[in-house]
């Protein structure tokens, strides 16, 4: 009881202190002076450093990264937010840990595909080397496997959406689940795979797991070719219907997977997630005008996102992966009707926060932007 009685107090005067050396540091925060000696020291940010990095394919970059002491961990499948300063801007985007959730050094590891447009993508594979400093978020999604694991594991992955998938595998084996796991992934060629060697390694070291390599561009080696169809779903996972899917890819392999399971109406068993940019908003449905009250900032309606116009009207709302994941462009729509272009939904009521990304107006909108 003793310990209890003195050490509240004790916290109490720390975060007075805190609070004190904030005020003092005012106009900016604490951490904008500590980053000046020693980056990885932070009060409140989340930052971490790069220790490693390899470059396993031509397009792709893995970055081990050591979080500072506020990291809280994440779960397989979950996503974090790593921001990097280009040409003194400060940009962020989505990334997903590919290591096991206990790793037990507390490293993350993240496999980044340099897309050709991707600015972010392409400055790391280009100059990330250890002891780069980067901003992190902690992690968040629903794309997670759940507490009681299923007895039967469908994986399904695509390109650079092998990541929160490979960490469900790799989960589950550390975890030594003894239920049935396929993990199925789409490539254009062999040498397109990310952790080719450590994916037969995984298969070979344990009978529950099955491993399937898809080419849609090679038609010789690996166990299928071409796109993912119900011939595929019933060469690999005959009991499909009876498993977890968990899904992340490209938009042509969401989408085939999608149709498929909602022939067979298993929709219900199919987890998904997407890094892809939003569709292209419906043609006809533009029209009206765009108000950014806060602002006083009006343009034509030009059908593209909400997030695109108010770019394009020269305003700089923040955001994050620009595809409706990490909502960090959330805005309150004050009145007028929106489409959400990832759903389809529809939206009317007034005073409401919407995710501006994946967001385009019909008529007129106005935004509290």
């Amino acid at each position: 009881m003793s310990v209890a009685h003195t050490s509240r107090p004790a916290e109490g005067r720390r975060f007075s202190l805190l609070s004190l050396f904030e005020a003092m540091a005012t106009p900016h925060q604490l951490d904008r002076y500590l980053e000046l000696v020693t980056p990885m020291v932070t009060v409140r940010d989340l930052r971490a450093e790069v220790l490693a990095v390899d470059r396993s394919t031509a397009d792709t970059v893995t970055l081990t990264l050591r979080p500072t002491r506020q990291w809280r961990g994440f779960r397989a499948g979950q996503f974090v937010q790593v921001g990097v300063v280009i040409d003194g801007v400060r940009h962020t985007r989505c990334y997903s840990p590919a290591n096991a959730q206990s790793s037990p050094d507390g490293t993350i590891e993240l496999t980044i595909k340099a897309h050709p447009d991707g600015l972010v993508s392409q400055y790391l594979h280009e100059n990330a080397r250890p002891g780069l400093i980067l901003d992190l978020s902690q992690a968040a999604g629903e794309f997670v496997l759940p507490t009681a694991r299923p007895r039967r594991v469908l994986l399904v992955s695509g390109g650079s959406g092998i990541t929160p998938v490979l960490s469900m595998l790799r989960t589950l084996v550390e975890e030594k689940h003894a239920g049935s796991v396929t993990f199925l992934h789409y490539a254009y060629t062999e040498n397109d795979v990310a952790y080719l060697d450590e994916l037969r390694e995984l298969a070979d070291a344990n009978p529950n797991v099955n491993l399937v390599l898809a080419y849609t561009d090679q038609e010789t080696g690996g166990h299928l070719h071409g796109f993912f169809g119900q011939k595929h779903l019933d060469a690999v996972a005959p009991w499909y219907a009876e498993a977890e899917t968990f899904l992340c890819g490209p938009p042509g392999l969401m989408r085939g997977v999608r149709e498929v399971y909602r022939e067979l109406g298993i929709e219900d068993r199919l987890h998904t997630e997407e890094f892809a940019p939003a569709a292209t908003p419906v043609e006809g449905e533009a029209g009206g005008e765009l108000s950014f009250t806060a602002s006083g900032v009006t343009a034509d309606n030009s059908g593209g996102t909400l997030l695109e116009q108010a770019e394009a009207a020269g305003l700089h709302p923040e955001y994050g992966c620009r595809m409706g994941i990490c909502f960090s462009c959330t805005a309150v729509k004050k009145l007028g009707c929106t489409k959400n272009v990832r759903t389809g939904d529809t939206d009317t009521d007034p005073d409401k926060a919407i995710q501006l990304c994946v967001s385009v107006p019909v008529g007129d909108v106005a935004l509290d932007i």
